[in-house]
């Protein structure tokens, strides 16, 4: 059930970082975050922020051959790129860690079959070459003051 809905929009890749970093500072422990979007749309480059956020010291990339980056900061960043389990039904042991940290699901789509039942949705959409237009949804109570918070910040 969708309760909560904002929508943004950045004008740069170095301000999708700072809004990355602004979510990433109300996250806790537990969180999960599922991004969607087309390739270049902004997902890696927005969890660079919430790795910022988190004081994260390694380079953030997609770990799309890897399928899963652990990120070590003040709560583990667990980066999931999803794309490559299209077509498996191939569980990555999500719930055994991801109440450690926080976990980023790039592609989400590919692995709904594991996703909590509480979990907060963003969505991204190229508006031009530098603009992206960033919707967040909660789904569940669990995340409905969280996307409340972000569009006051």
């Amino acid at each position: 059930m969708r309760y909560t809905e904002m929508v943004m929009i950045t004008a740069s890749e170095k301000e999708t970082i700072e809004l990355g970093e602004k979510f990433g500072k109300l996250l806790e422990k537990g969180t999960t975050v599922a991004l969607n979007g087309d390739l270049a749309s902004g997902k890696t480059t927005f969890t660079k922020g919430i790795g910022k956020a988190l004081n994260v010291t390694k380079v953030i990339n997609s770990p799309t051959f890897t399928i899963l980056k652990i990120y070590n900061g003040d709560l583990p960043l667990y980066h999931i790129d999803a794309y490559r389990l299209e077509n498996n039904d191939y569980d990555l042991g999500l719930n055994e860690y991801e109440e450690e940290g926080i976990t980023v699901i790039e592609w989400p789509q590919y692995y709904k079959n594991y996703l909590p039942k509480e979990f907060i949705e963003v969505n991204f959409r190229h508006i031009n070459d530098n603009e992206r237009e960033i919707n967040f949804i909660s789904h569940g109570d669990k995340y409905k003051k969280l996307v409340e918070e972000i569009s006051q910040e």
